[in-house]
């Protein structure tokens, strides 16, 4: 057992026009804001959201100490165009980023050890040079940034690195196809790989055979190596925030967990293996590497994130700056549906359907509505809910509010004002689009929410549309009944598209 301790290209100079404080006589201490990112972490996949098996006893008591987002959204249904929503506060009808590109145009990208000998076949499609980020304003404000985890952004020697896109420091996985493992054979240093004990495996080949015990522990064990990246960021994370508790600071703490492959610290599977039980194990017959107690796994590694969360707070608290700390925990997308995970066995999306075609990957509510918890000791009030429908794309002018500095322009709202209690304007809808696959689009408005499938492979334009106070699980289609809400939709499709320089994103095929 191993130990486990184009349009909208705001470019940066013009962004010192704009980023001025919005009071420049207020003399206050900005506060510190740690901003932590799930990967793949469902709706319900919380105790304070309804979990029943997972136990996350520190994020729920983050919750308890703040406000809980009852109708939040990510950016996107899976991992980069969600993160590139974030970091711009521009939709998927605007951000530079729509879908995953994984840029195979380079050669096999997805052969680790080919990757391992030529870095340029790592990371995804970059952002335009200059994008404006949520770092870069907050940098111009003051805050000293980091990015710990996953980016997804751009391959190394882009124009698209964290440090390029605001960040001072980055330590993590530049690349998602990398992340992967947990055991990867390097994590980078800002622009720069650290070498890891951990031989590359071949993930795309890895199955329990009949030839091979699948009950047998030892057949797994070559699955858990010497250096467990998580707890490797994790450190960095610690170090950073004691290095940086004299000055604001902007921690992006992007952890890839709980993102298949099912890889988790030994300790915490045994707990699950006695809670849970015996059960079947997972050969690896719907990718990613096999596991042994794929349940006992997938749990573990949502408790093991939640104890990093309470490491994080008691070191905040130890330093003496938890008060003037802004908390945020939410994911980037839905619960997935392979690699072992089961999605309907933890009910992942509740009340929402999880399984493949309504969790990651889909415009269902499965897929985008996300958990959300703000903490903010002693000036957000405890044990708060909000039903305020939200999304990725407000994170920007919300932190610039809280910074005390102009927003650039965005397609969000400022939650701020839900925060501090006070009167909070609104969206009149929420907007995606979806590149991959057959191309979707949806629609958030009041309690209607619109979705268009096989949008660009069948040229679908016909409109589903969903009452979800009544019908959560969008399983009853009401278009007919409503002719007038569905020309309101049609017409956001239209008019929050814009043609993407990324011609992979292209919808209008």
């Amino acid at each position: 057992m191993k130990k486990h301790q184009p349009l909208f290209p705001f470019l940066l100079p013009a962004i010192i026009s704009f980023i001025l404080p919005s009071n420049t006589s207020a003399k206050r201490s900005k506060p510190n804001i740690i901003y932590i990112l799930a990967d793949d972490l469902g709706y319900a996949e919380l105790g304070c959201y309804g979990q029943k098996k997972i136990e996350t006893p520190n994020i729920d008591r983050l919750a308890s100490e703040g406000i809980r987002f009852t109708q939040f959204y990510a950016g996107a249904p899976v991992s980069a165009p969600s993160r590139s929503v974030l970091l711009t506060g521009l939709h998927t009808g605007h951000t530079p980023i729509r879908g995953n590109d994984e840029m195979a145009s380079r050669g096999d990208v997805w052969d680790r050890e080919a990757a391992l000998k030529n870095p340029l076949l790592e990371g995804q499609a970059p952002m335009p040079e200059g994008t404006v980020t949520i770092a870069s304003v907050l940098k111009v404000a003051g805050y000293a940034t980091a990015c710990i985890g996953k980016w997804g952004l751009g391959y190394p020697g882009s124009v698209s690195t964290p440090d390029k896109m605001g960040f001072d420091f980055f330590y993590g996985y530049n690349c998602q196809r990398q992340a992967h493992d947990y055991y990867p054979p390097f994590l980078y240093r800002n622009n720069k790989r650290e070498m890891l004990r951990n031989p590359v495996i071949h993930q795309r080949v890895q199955k329990i055979n009949d030839s091979i015990d699948k009950y047998a522990a030892a057949s797994y064990s070559k699955y858990q190596q010497e250096d467990y990246a998580p707890d490797l960021m994790f450190r960095e994370l610690i170090q950073y925030v004691r290095k940086s508790k004299h000055q604001p600071f902007f921690l992006f703490w992007a952890t890839p967990i709980p993102h298949v492959p099912l890889q988790a610290p030994q300790r915490w599977i045994d707990y699950y293996v006695r809670k849970f039980g015996n059960e079947e194990p997972y050969t690896g017959n719907k990718s990613y590497y096999p596991s042994r107690y794929p349940h006992a796994t997938y749990a573990a590694m949502i408790s093991y994130l939640d104890e990093q969360v309470g490491l994080l707070i008691e070191e905040l608290k130890q330093s003496g700056i938890y008060e003037n700390t802004m908390i945020v925990f939410t994911s980037d997308n839905g619960p997935t549906f392979n690699g072992g995970s089961d999605s309907p066995f933890f009910d992942s999306a509740h009340p929402f359907k999880s399984e493949q075609g309504w969790g990651k990957t889909s415009l269902q509510e499965g897929g985008i509505r996300v958990p959300m918890i703000v903490t903010w000791k002693n000036k957000i009030k405890s044990a708060k809910a909000t039903n305020l429908m939200a999304a990725g794309w407000d994170i920007m002018p919300t932190f610039c509010e809280i910074a005390g500095v102009k927003s650039p322009i965005t397609d969000g709202i400022s939650l701020y004002p839900t925060l501090m209690e006070k009167k909070q304007s609104t969206h009149d809808f929420l907007y995606w689009e979806f590149p991959e696959n057959e191309g979707s689009k949806a629609v958030r408005m009041g309690k209607w929410k619109g979705i268009i499938k096989s949008y660009i492979k069948n040229k679908n334009r016909t409109i589903k549309l969903f009452d979800l106070e009544q019908d959560p699980r969008e399983q009853n289609d009401i278009t007919n009944k409503y002719p007038e809400i569905v020309s309101k939709m049609v017409a956001i499709m239209k008019n929050q598209h814009t043609p993407p320089e990324n011609l992979r994103f292209n919808m209008e095929k």
